[in-house]
């Protein structure tokens, strides 16, 4: 129920129990004619107020009805938060999504099923409705978000949101062509920014890109497939601040551009710990001189991705006091994650180790090849593949990062929640 619609109804209510408790509308008075005597004049006063009281007593409600209805009024209102649903939705019109592995299954992605590096076909659950940010976009109540290869190109469907991200993508250029880089989702970007300037206008599409958001969720294949992974020798040629400093300032970057379009609502997400997921585990803990945590996790790697983490949020801050306008939300999954993986009890998980869907030792030698080889209980682990989380903790990233509950702060300076209504 709309917020506006269930105080307007209220407002009504009370200013009707208001008019009707002051004596309502009564019957028109008859003109008392001036040769009429005083007896007489009192009697039809008299007869005149009978009449009114019947009136009023006739279609003044009884104070329990209108209490019921206020109930109903408030209830209405109070379920929608309670269920995490916006009630003010006109404040973002369309959701666009940039990213890697974390907002595609590899539907988006071209050949995928043929040439994917981490031996892993279904990289979630076989839904990109699981994933973060179309649990977010649910909780919007905007309308489905199609991948930019299913659509159509119809204004209809561009107006809707389109998620540009693709399996594996990465922010350096990757080594297979099948696989976006962050640079070529941003030019399908701007590809939508013309089509609806065509069919819209300027002046409106500039409106519509100014009340739309944009979310971006990058990195985790650039260390992942170039940095762990020693692509090209990367590792070789850079320490782990220089290669934090390559993306962060790549990301910051993009974010300028999308500013520079009209877009003033961004959601910008960290990367997960990579230490603690089943490959990383499996390829590192068994080395003896690899340092590991209480959680059974990989503390150097965990190291290396907090050093991104808390260098992307500081550029985060200073890009927001320097950009009029601009609503940049860092989220930060690897806090949620971690949380989980400390206290799995309290969250309702079973095991942090290994992956529901996979193969060999952690379920990390060979990845989720067919959706038989899943666990039977997949909202008991915390880790679905080689490097993905569950559906079931994508669900307790997204309500932290909608209200804050229940990892509180995720997400800074403000909920998505709090971002959509400003």
């Amino acid at each position: 129920m709309n917020r506006l619609f269930g105080f307007s109804l209220i407002y009504t209510l009370l200013s009707f129990w208001s008019i009707q408790r002051e004596g309502g509308v009564g019957l028109k008075r008859k003109k008392v004619r001036p040769q009429k005597t005083e007896p007489e004049v009192r009697r039809l006063k008299e007869k005149q107020q009978s009449l009114n009281a019947k009136m009023v007593q006739n279609t003044v409600p009884p104070k329990g009805l209108v209490l019921v209805l206020l109930v109903v009024v408030l209830m209405g209102l109070i379920i929608n938060v309670a269920n995490g649903k916006s009630p003010d939705t006109h404040n973002v019109m369309a959701l666009y999504v940039l990213g890697d592995s974390s907002v595609d299954c590899g539907d988006n992605t071209l050949l995928y099923p043929l040439i994917h590096h981490n031996f892993s076909l279904y990289p979630c659950d076989g839904s990109d409705s699981s994933l973060l940010p179309y649990l977010l976009a649910e909780k919007m109540s905007l309308p489905n978000i199609l991948p930019f290869y299913s659509q159509n190109g119809s204004i209809a469907e561009l107006q809707h949101g389109l998620n540009f991200g693709s399996a594996e993508a990465t922010i350096l250029e990757p080594r297979s062509q099948s696989h976006q880089s962050l640079n070529q989702q941003l030019r399908q970007v701007f590809e939508i920014i013309q089509l609806l300037q065509l069919q819209l206008g300027q002046n409106s599409a500039d409106h519509f890109i100014k009340s739309s958001m944009v979310y971006l969720s990058f990195s985790k294949d650039d260390y992942i497939d170039l940095f762990l992974g020693n692509s090209s020798g990367v590792m070789l040629n850079y320490n782990s601040q220089e290669f934090a400093h390559i993306l962060v300032n790549q990301m910051i970057h993009v974010m300028r551009i999308l500013y520079n379009a009209n877009f003033r609502k961004i959601i910008c997400t960290g990367i997960l710990p990579l230490g603690c997921t089943p490959r990383t585990v499996w390829k590192w803990y068994n080395t003896s001189n690899v340092e590991k945590d209480g959680r059974g996790c990989v503390k150097e790697i965990n190291d290396i991705v907090l050093e991104y983490n808390t260098m992307l949020n500081e550029h985060i801050v200073k890009l927001n006091s320097k950009l009029p306008d601009a609503q940049i939300v860092f989220c930060d999954v690897y806090q949620g994650i971690m949380e989980i993986i400390t206290k799995p009890a309290n969250y309702g998980f079973e095991e942090v180790r290994n992956a529901c869907c996979g193969a060999g030792t952690y379920g990390a030698i060979i990845g989720c090849l067919s959706q038989e080889m899943a666990c039977d209980q997949a909202s008991s682990f915390v880790w679905w593949d080689l490097y993905n989380p569950t559906p079931a903790v994508n669900s307790l990233l997204a309500d932290s990062a909608w209200s804050g509950r229940p990892f509180s702060g995720m997400c800074h300076p403000i909920t998505i929640q709090e971002l959509i209504n400003t």
